[in-house]
């Protein structure tokens, strides 16, 4: 005979006062979890029938009598509420909430057994998930990560100069960048789990695009900062290099700077700087060592012998430049002295000034012809003047270019006036 007040599974006789299901249409028909998954009939019951699920308090246990633990259909209500809200890893809270019967590891180890490992967990999260996004946020470098630029320290400017060139200090960026609208590329960009492999595809190419855009812009503001372009545009940069004098460059160096100014934005400052610096050192070695060349072909094999050798040296050559200079002034005087030795003896020539000796020894004309032209030209010039009518009374040995070379000496001189020439 039935013990009182339980109940038992009409097809298969087995207990059911925790959970049973009520046919809505048959009397006294109450069956089992088990054979209700079993589509059992009896008598007038058919499988199609309503039922009504009868719980008793929620003492049940939902994974069966072989479950460790014997968590009661109640216990799990509440472990999957506490995962709900808690969230994944906070044991001792999920712990708390479940009630005092339970310890944080008891939590963990059910939950992680029968929901995740367990037939539930294999059934409800498949081995490979289609379409899962990948998180590019990362640290590590990704496309999209923080580390892509590292922030830089803001430039040292005022604001009034942060005006001029709408320089953002707080977050190290311009009003206007390079390539202003590159984040169009990936602004209306949205991953769809139903996206196909060449949406997808598409949308990581402008992703990478804009990458490459990125790496454009900042590399081209750390060469702005690098080289200090910034003060430069603003006129900081000659009271800098006031404040810090480094060596004299030569004109060399600064037209072969001016030929290798394109390969500032493959080099940094202070590459291309020691680049420069490098060849002033190679260049000041080569000169010691033709130094130390001419030294050893003078037979000169000791340092101390070359203090003495440089000394003996530059007195023959301020010997050397003294006769040339006394050589070239005795050439000059010889110079002046032959220059009019072709009409020094001729009559008339102590009557001529330097510049008419000049002109008679380029014209090869007499002092004696000269003196006589430079008379008849300015007697009729002075006729002239008075209103007197005169005839021309040069001489026939006095050509056309002759004439015109005398007359504008005459006229530069200030012996007669350009009117009359």
């Amino acid at each position: 005979m039935a013990e009182l007040g339980k109940k038992y599974c009409v097809y298969c006789l087995a207990e059911v006062s925790p959970l049973r299901f009520r046919c809505t249409e048959c009397a006294d028909i109450e069956l089992c979890p088990e054979c209700f998954s079993a589509g059992a009939a009896i008598g007038p019951h058919r499988r199609w029938h309503g039922y009504q699920l009868l719980v008793d308090g929620g003492r049940f246990t939902l994974w069966g009598a072989e479950a460790e633990g014997g968590w009661s259909s109640r216990e799990e209500q509440l472990l999957l509420d506490a995962i709900e809200q808690f969230g994944f890893g906070n044991w001792e809270d999920m712990a708390a909430h479940v009630g005092a019967s339970r310890t944080p590891q008891e939590v963990m180890e059910h939950y992680v057994s029968m929901y995740i490992h367990g037939n539930l967990g294999k059934a409800c999260i498949p081995d490979t998930i289609p379409n899962r996004v990948t998180d590019h946020t990362c640290p590590s470098g990704g496309p999209l990560s923080p580390s892509l630029t590292t922030p830089l320290p803001p430039l040292d400017i005022s604001v009034a100069e942060q005006q001029q060139l709408g320089y953002m200090p707080l977050r190290d960026d311009y009003e206007i960048e390079y390539d202003q609208d590159a984040e169009t590329l990936i602004s209306g960009l949205s991953v769809n789990y139903d996206d196909d492999d060449v949406e997808i595809e598409l949308k990581r190419a402008h992703v990478d695009m804009y990458v490459r855009k990125l790496k454009e812009r900042q590399r081209r503001k750390n060469i702005a900062r690098d080289y200090n372009l910034v003060p430069a545009f603003l006129g900081k940069d000659k009271k800098d290099k006031e404040k810090a004098p480094k060596r004299k460059i030569t004109k060399e160096e600064k037209e072969l700077r001016l030929k290798l100014r394109p390969l500032y934005q493959f080099m940094s400052c202070k590459e291309f700087e020691d680049f420069f610096e490098n060849m002033h050192k190679e260049r000041i070695l080569r000169a010691k060592i033709r130094e130390l060349q001419r030294y050893r072909r003078n037979g000169i094999t000791k340092m101390e012998e070359s203090a003495e050798y440089e000394a003996a040296r530059h007195k023959r050559e301020k010997r050397k430049e003294n006769k040339n200079i006394a050589s070239s002034k005795r050439g000059k005087e010889e110079g002046k002295e032959g220059e009019f030795a072709a009409i020094e003896n001729l009559p008339g020539f102590e009557l001529l000034s330097d510049r008419e000796k000049v002109l008679c020894s380029s014209l090869n004309l007499s002092p004696a012809r000269y003196v006589t032209v430079k008379t008849i030209i300015i007697k009729d010039h002075l006729q002239k003047r008075q209103g007197i009518p005169s005839k021309s009374r040069l001489p026939s040995y006095l050509d056309k270019v002759l004439k015109k070379r005398i007359l504008n000496f005459l006229t530069e001189s200030g012996w007669i006036s350009r009117d009359a020439s």
